[in-house]
């Protein structure tokens, strides 16, 4: 067979990269409708915007709602920045009903004929305030010997999973519904499954309940100010849904200290190099920084306005960590 040559191979490789997508850099804000997972709802974005590389900032499960932020391109190397942002949900809790799943999507596997009042579900919920420890619920996404525990579950089996140590920073009381439902607001941190919250929550208040509607308000810096629905995005022109939606990349890393470079500096940084800072005014961008720094030295470097690499400050060096091709 022969080797494409010319303007074969070239069109061969217009069509190859078309077929790819293009290359978009930035974050974009789902309003995650129910009924679709959040790898499914990634996959539908990416497509709309013919995007060549895309990840999820945070899982989100088909029965929820709400802020589902969705990294393009470069923004997909500070994926685990925005998995780290605080978070609020709303939710509702139906008391009376224990399920598999602590959702409505699971089988009813305890009943009580017990209600809490609004004064016993005020009283209890300053004691899940500040750090507390949190078992999972039996369906998530945790890995046991290798296999995740939902499958092990969806087997019958029951899964011996250990608490973790979450972070609730508000537990509101927003409204009683009526008799069998409560809506609530919550602030957390990374990690925190409000199944389990409204689980543990119901036990504590002499009854049983699970989660009936959930709804992500924020990761982050991401709110439902700049979201969009997929109807939405899917109604736009491709070109105008970048320029109108796209967040920059530096918005998942609001928490982190900015250094600014030369371009002799960020040249070295982005060839994978270490910069050293030994000159009094290079001093002097240290000391500015050093209380600002978290407890590894993590920055996000910029030329200008562009962010350069991920990058980690030890002393007088600033090393790279990962670097943002842009």
């Amino acid at each position: 067979m022969p080797t494409p040559t010319g303007t074969t191979a070239a069109r061969a490789r217009a069509v190859a990269r078309k077929r790819k997508g293009q290359p978009i850099h930035g974050w974009v804000v789902l309003d995650k409708p129910e009924g679709l997972s959040s790898t499914q709802a990634l996959s539908k974005v990416r497509r709309l915007l013919n995007a060549d590389k895309a990840g999820h900032g945070g899982t989100l499960d088909p029965l929820a709602t709400g802020i589902l932020p969705i990294a393009l391109g470069e923004a997909t190397k500070t994926v685990s920045y925005a998995m780290d942002g605080a978070k609020t949900y709303r939710f509702s809790i139906r008391w009376g009903e224990r399920t598999s799943t602590d959702d409505r999507e699971g089988a009813v596997i305890d009943r009580s004929d017990h209600r809490p009042t609004v004064e016993a579900i005020t009283a209890a919920l300053p004691a899940f305030l500040g750090e507390i420890d949190q078992v999972p619920p039996q369906y998530c996404a945790i890995k046991i010997d290798g296999e995740r525990a939902y499958d092990i579950a969806r087997e019958g089996d029951v899964v011996d999973l250990a608490a973790r140590r979450v972070r609730i920073d508000r537990f509101a009381l927003v409204e009683v519904i009526d008799a069998d439902h409560a809506l609530f607001e919550v602030d957390c941190g990374k990690g925190t499954y409000v199944r389990s919250l409204a689980r543990d929550l119901a036990e504590a208040l002499g009854t049983v309940g699970h989660v009936q509607l959930l709804r992500r308000l924020r990761v982050g810096s991401f709110t439902l100010d700049n979201a969009i629905s997929l109807d939405e995005l899917a109604a736009m022109e491709q070109g105008a849904a970048v320029e109108r939606l796209l967040l920059p990349i530096k918005t998942a890393l609001d928490d982190i200290p900015a250094l600014a470079l030369t371009e002799a500096e960020a040249h070295r940084l982005r060839h994978g190099q270490t910069v050293a800072l030994l000159t009094r005014q290079d001093r002097e961008r240290l000391e500015a920084l050093r209380g600002a720094v978290g407890g590894d030295g993590t920055v996000i470097a910029l030329c200008g306005e562009t962010p350069v690499a991920l990058a980690r400050v030890e002393g007088a060096e600033v090393r790279p960590v990962r670097v943002l091709n842009l």
